[in-house]
């Protein structure tokens, strides 16, 4: 499929989706967003996608936010319409059965910052720099930042972020765990691949299982303990399971 803002790649699995505005940082507007949606729907319907890897076009910028020309007339209704549509799209990111991880290049800022902490993990270059600046603008995050990022450290110190719009480095991203991994910017999309082709090396079967017992967790109304018992059962239905136990006993490496 061809797409106008956003240039996708599949090489050994991974599916590159890479946000391709960079006169203006790669910001989100509606057709990137519709963009994104049906490249997610390639992922979930091709099974030659084995796992997802979000970045954007330079070394400039991941996203540096929505672009807020959009913005200006919205009525009310039509901000909660733009909303919820953003939710359903990075919801449809975070609960996809393939590894998703965003390499972030420059700043994810936004709209960017809530497209990253949607994917499952994350990466960074060092000279990466997120934010969630609504506030700025009279706003709040509306795609899940104000949900994702409290996840992802903590009540008090995403309260701080969100209300006073700063800005943080790599660093200290990974200091309060927003990433996993900061690198260089030459070595991002490497060494985010090379996590990622190791992560398929595993059962695809138990990794989808991972990821839907982990979201269990945030899912208002639903038990945790009681999904990973469901989860951890299903996997026993499986020839990935069997393939898996008898490869450990034969002391061979399983293929799955």
């Amino acid at each position: 499929m061809s797409y106008q803002t956003i240039l996708t790649t599949l090489e050994n699995g991974i599916f590159t989706i890479t946000i391709h505005r960079p006169d203006i940082l790669n910001a989100l507007n509606r057709t990137v967003m519709q963009e994104i949606d049906a490249a997610m729907d390639e992922v979930y319907s091709n099974a030659a996608i084995k796992a997802v890897l979000f970045t954007g076009s330079g070394e400039k910028s991941f996203v540096a936010g929505a672009d807020i020309a959009e913005f200006v007339n919205l009525t009310r209704e039509e901000g909660m319409l733009l909303a919820q549509r953003g939710h359903d799209i990075f919801n449809k990111i975070e609960q996809c059965p393939k590894p998703v991880v965003a390499a972030v290049n420059g700043f994810a800022l936004g709209g960017g910052c809530e497209l990253a902490m949607s994917c499952h993990f994350r990466l960074a270059s060092s000279n990466a720099r997120f934010g969630q600046p609504e506030v700025n603008l009279g706003l709040i995050p509306g795609y899940g930042g104000t949900q994702r990022l409290v996840q992802l450290i903590g009540k008090g110190k995403a309260m701080e972020l969100l209300m006073s719009a700063a800005m943080i480095d790599a660093q200290e991203a990974l200091r309060l765990g927003l990433v996993n991994y900061v690198t260089t910017s030459e070595e991002l999309i490497p060494q985010t691949k090379q996590l990622l082709q190791t992560i398929l090396s595993k059962g695809p079967h138990a990794v989808a299982k991972v990821i839907q017992s982990v979201n269990a967790y945030f899912r208002e109304g639903e038990d945790g303990f009681a999904a990973e018992v469901q989860y951890f059962g299903a996997c026993f239905g499986t020839d990935e399971m069997k393939e898996g136990v008898t490869a450990f006993l034969e002391k061979r490496k399983p293929s799955f």
